[in-house]
């Protein structure tokens, strides 16, 4: 697998476009569609990643000529293409002639066929099929000169792979790296309820398996597969590529066999497909439940997606694929507002995005999909969506390249971890109003920091765990505080890593369970949390769940939000040197501080020993960092300020009114308008239109 740096792939302004699929439409009017699109201020489409069928109607017959009039088209009027490989969609003759590439939901239990991503992509002979496909479709258009780049497959990492070809393969790796069954019997704990086994073949498969460990390494193991998949598409890709074209997949953030960084490594520019909740779903201060487990509610889950994106490959990134209109199934029909697509495409931009391609070019008339609104709606005919999506062409054009090299600012590093979520997601620590395991705890306790990171006015940078580097104190500099929610699966090493940043002169505010589990998913027979109670300042040796959520009491200066509440987790702590910053309210538990802190080395470690609500996760952000990069302007309670510096050195401010409402905001510097060079003085106040978005530059 080869591993690029990102090359220039990122070509200069914010490229702008949709996907188009004029093969859903016989005699689908190319040009006129070109045209309208031209019109709009496209710079990019996406083509050609959904239909294998089309390209190879029947085994070895191909079908090449149908998309050269819309790559001709594009090329003429300035608009570049990324052209995708349709290897998530495979074709009904394949299904036919090999049904045994069914991926298996469960061991023999095949997932039936008719959906998309049915297929168990580990198998070798389906690469065979892959390789031809991906191979005849280079070989026509690869040099294209309207094709600037390569999509490898769609959103990755769908399902978990119960093959019997894949469970033996995950076994011998077991085998590669543990060496001998005893170790593994050590390392897992196999003596537990008799699972100890004597020879390899005696391991089970993971439909019934009730060991943390075990789930652990079977959903490490189905995140490799898929990083191998898409690091050989994107071999292949470059055998064909020029350097001035780049290689990406896009990803749907949250995929059960994903582990985004990892994959990236083998692309050139990291793409995603952001989802979001339109109407009142993207009003700041108004708490909505999420449509769908796989998009987000409210600017802050907008600005998470961005900033999970930028994490990938800690570099500007590409949004191949987000909302222009309703989305979802047919009975989610939630248009944007107007003035809401400008605005959420502003905030991508803001967290790094440096292009915004919409889902899609048509509303279709039959499919899964019929109502995931396009740019033109079911008439074909432009209307209102149209028009906001040409405004919003315009305004990117008349950026230019005032955004180029642009890097998003960071107030604070917010550690991200996949094998926690992963254990998480098998054995959590929380649970749902019935009583049932909430799978979804490690992002319940991350959200719960990270939106209060964002309603506190600061902005973050989302980091992996292999991202940290190995010099504390280099961290530390760069950010002075790092927010570690929930590192369960945490090495020693690792461990040692967040002492060492406190010591050197950071800020280090640890959630619960960080340092309380092993990278084997444990838990630590050491005083939690391990490696950090002494510099902490507080350990602990029992813990609760919480029914209610709790009022908290302020000490020490601190102070919280009346709205302030812990809420479902109590750790029982021990205060060994550090000072109280906030206690229950409560007759029993009323014993334990919720929040501590203490001065150590250079630096200081705080310590968080329950999941904040909102109100109180602002209120710790508030006290961690008292003035954010935009803590100067004055703005609404329905504003937000986001920032960043741009190649040539300069300051970008982008002014957002999440509400249905008039805000205004007040600049402490002088700023120019990046779209049309109106000059302001400091301390003029914006009046801000309802679902307003600015984007201002100073020196």
């Amino acid at each position: 697998m080869s591993t690029p740096e990102q090359s220039a792939p990122v070509l200069p302004g914010i490229r702008f476009g949709a996907a188009y699929y004029p093969e859903y439409e016989p005699g689908k009017d190319i040009e006129g569609d070109l045209d309208l699109m031209a019109a709009a201020g496209f710079t990019v489409i996406r083509v050609g990643e959904s239909v294998w069928s089309t390209w190879e109607p029947r085994d070895g017959e191909f079908d090449l000529d149908w998309l050269q009039p819309t790559l001709d088209g594009a090329h003429a009027r300035g608009i570049a293409v990324i052209l995708g490989t349709p290897t998530y969609a495979i074709p009904p003759w394949l299904q036919v002639k090999h049904p045994e590439l069914a991926s298996d939901v469960a061991t023999g239990t095949p997932k039936h066929w008719g959906a998309r991503q049915e297929v168990d992509y580990s198998s070798p002979l389906f690469w065979t099929y892959c390789e031809r496909i991906i191979r005849v479709i280079l070989e026509r258009y690869a040099a294209h000169p309207a094709v600037i780049g390569f999509q490898v497959d769609n959103e990755p990492g769908m399902e978990l792979f119960h093959n019997a070809h894949t469970f033996e393969r995950f076994v011998a790796e077991l085998a590669e790296k543990y060496g001998d069954v005893e170790t593994l019997n050590r390392e897992w704990g196999l003596v537990y309820w008799s699972h100890r086994i004597t020879d390899w073949g005696q391991l089970w498969v993971p439909d019934g398996n009730t060991l943390p460990q075990y789930d652990l390494a079977w959903r490490a193991f189905q995140a490799r597969l898929t990083t191998e998949f898409i690091s050989k598409q994107a071999d292949l890709v470059r055998e064909y590529s020029a350097p001035t074209q780049f290689i990406t997949t896009c990803f749907q953030y949250g995929r059960p066999a994903t582990h985004e960084p990892q994959t990236a490594l083998a692309l050139d520019v990291t793409a995603s497909n952001p989802y979001y909740g339109m109407q009142d779903h993207l009003a700041k201060g108004v708490d909505l439940p999420a449509l769908a487990e796989w998009n987000t509610t409210g600017p802050w889950g907008l600005m998470f997606q961005g900033d999970r994106a930028w994490a990938s490959k800690q570099a500007r990134f590409l949004v191949t694929e987000t909302d222009v209109q309703t989305i979802s199934g047919s009975d989610h029909n939630y248009p944007p507002y107007p003035g809401q697509l400008k605005q959420a495409a502003l905030a991508l931009v803001a967290r790094g995005a440096a292009m915004i391609e919409y889902w899609h070019w048509q509303s279709l008339r039959y499919g899964t999909e019929t109502y995931w609104g396009g740019v033109l709606p079911h008439s074909q005919k432009p209307g209102r969506i149209y028009r906001e999506v040409a405004a919003l062409g315009e305004t990117l054009r008349s950026l230019g390249g005032t955004l180029d090299g642009f890097v998003p600012d960071s107030d604070i590093a917010v550690l991200f971890s996949h094998e926690s979520l992963w254990a998480f997601n098998f054995f959590p620590p929380l649970h749902t109003a019935d009583h049932r395991p909430d799978r979804f705890a490690y992002r319940r306790i991350f959200d719960a920091f990270y939106r209060g990171v964002i309603d506190a006015g600061a902005q973050a940078n989302i980091v992996h765990p292999e991202q940290l580097g190995d010099d504390p104190a280099a961290f530390a500099a760069a950010h002075p505080v790092f927010l570690v929610p929930a590192f369960y699966t945490a090495t020693d090493d690792q461990l040692a890593f967040l002492r060492d940043y406190a010591l050197a002169g950071g800020h280090l505010i640890a959630g619960i369970r960080t340092g309380y589990g092993d990278d084997e998913a444990r838990a630590r027979l050491a005083v939690a949390p391990a490696v950090l109670s002494e510099v902490a300042g507080v350990w602990y040796d029992e813990f609760s769940n919480l029914d209610a959520p709790l009022a908290v009491i302020p000490e020490g200066g601190f102070t919280v939000s009346p709205e302030a509440r812990a809420t479902a987790w109590a750790d029982g702590l021990v205060v060994d040197g550090a000072t109280v910053l906030a206690g229950y309210q409560h007759s029993e538990l009323g014993r334990f501080p919720a929040i501590t802190t203490r001065e150590v080395g250079a630096g200081r470690v705080t310590y968080v020993g329950t999941v904040p609500n909102a109100a109180l996760a602002a209120d710790i952000i508030h006290w961690a960092v008292p003035l954010p990069t935009a803590g100067e302007w004055m703005i609404a309670p329905t504003v937000t300020v986001t920032s960043g510096t741009t190649g040539a050195g300069r300051r970008a401010w982008f002014v957002h009114n999440w509400s249905s409402l008039p805000a205004t905001a007040t600049s402490p510097v002088a700023v120019t308008d990046a779209t049309d060079g109106s000059e302001f003085a400091a301390g003029h106040e914006f009046s801000l239109e309802p679902w307003a978005a600015l984007v201002l530059t100073s020196e």
